[in-house]
């Protein structure tokens, strides 16, 4: 499945986009008056293969997992914050519930692996949050002493995200936005990073929960025995999900792959979300092509994947938090740029002067 999906993503449709870029020109309105929002339309029409594509099925796809690596003392907060966060998720409870609330989008949330018995949950939530039990291991193995996980499951991670979004595509999907949720994720996040961007842990190690000058420094140094220990190769990204990954990472990736594959616009979220990202583009090089990143995220190293895979953020409102927040604002922009191509009318429809008639 895994290499079938990545054999199914092609360049964007540049006969799309050049339509879609003269539909923008004859807007009535200024010429480039709505900024990237032009932009973000045209790019659209790119992925979709449509010169005026509809994005009105929004949904965030919000992967969860725990992390070996915890044990170090990497986070402010215990592991079962990743169980009990979870379950707020599903019970609509949480922050990304009441932002993909408000902008129109539904939740998924993926048990990837988290730390103990599989969750069985009674949802409060009717419709608006759907989650599912996909489970490749209890947590992830300690990357501060060995490989997170084999490669086998490294695979199935990837394969369990491909097929929890094609399942989220037959409901409607128009535009997918990425979440995570596993306490102390930001230090195999920070692993991936460093071994892709072939940077120092330094550079791309960041506070994640809020830990103090101290602990940042115990988690630089455990970043970097990590990436001793295991030597990750950067140019497999199989390997390095394997050596210093996450379950909910690799979910993260087979999203962003399939959605590719099928030609769905993804919504990048922040600091964990766009590790996996990165990983998704060593598979294959078009993907970044089909990325927006819904925000810059407030922690160090993000901007740094983010340049390397050619993207600008669309927002920045110092946000630190995961969970797909970010990639919902990100979606419900998506949204607007479409309405925009598909609702508003040119010049000639609105019987408007355009620029340089004698309506000025």
């Amino acid at each position: 499945m895994l290499e079938q999906t990545v054999q199914a993503i092609g360049p964007l449709d540049l006969n799309a986009m050049a339509a879609a870029k003269d539909h923008q020109a004859r807007l009535a309105l200024p010429p480039g008056s709505l900024g990237r929002l032009h932009q973000f339309a045209v790019k659209m029409a790119g992925v979709t293969g449509r010169p005026r594509p509809a994005v009105r099925d929004l949904g965030v796809i919000t992967m969860a997992g725990d992390h070996g690596v915890a044990v170090r003392g990497v986070s402010k907060f215990p592991q079962e914050v990743t169980r009990e966060m979870v379950v707020n998720f599903a019970r609509g409870g949480a922050a990304i519930n009441v932002l993909t609330r408000h902008v129109g989008a539904r939740l998924t949330v993926v048990d990837m692996g988290v730390a103990g018995p599989a969750l069985n949950i009674d949802m409060d939530e009717k419709g608006k949050v759907r989650f599912v039990s996909r489970r490749v291991g209890s947590g992830t193995r300690d990357i501060f002493t060995g490989p997170a996980m084999t490669r086998d499951e490294a695979v199935r991670s990837l394969e369990t995200g491909i097929r929890v979004f094609i399942e989220e595509k037959e409901r409607g999907l128009d535009a997918v936005g990425t979440g995570d949720m596993g306490i102390a994720n930001t230090t195999p996040s920070s692993a991936i990073a460093a071994a892709m961007l072939a940077v120092s842990p330094r550079q791309v190690v960041n506070r994640g929960t809020g830990i103090d000058d101290a602990a940042l420094d115990h988690k630089v140094q455990v970043v970097a025995r990590a990436l001793a220990v295991n030597r990750p190769d950067s140019s497999d990204p199989i390997d390095i999900l394997a050596k210093v990954g996450g379950y909910e990472i690799g979910g993260i990736a087979g999203v962003i792959l399939a959605a590719c594959a099928h030609r769905v616009p993804v919504v990048v979220d922040g600091f964990i979300s766009t590790a996996a990202a990165l990983l998704a583009c060593g598979f294959h090089p078009e993907v970044k092509q089909y990325l927006f990143s819904g925000h810059q995220s407030a922690v160090e190293g993000h901007r740094l994947m983010l340049e390397e895979m050619g993207l600008e953020p669309m927002i920045d409102l110092g946000m630190r938090l995961g969970e797909g927040t970010g990639a919902a604002f990100g979606l419900s922009i998506l949204a607007a740029a479409s309405r925009i191509a598909t609702e508003m009318h040119t010049f000639e429809e609105a019987q408007v002067s355009g620029p340089g008639n004698d309506g000025g």
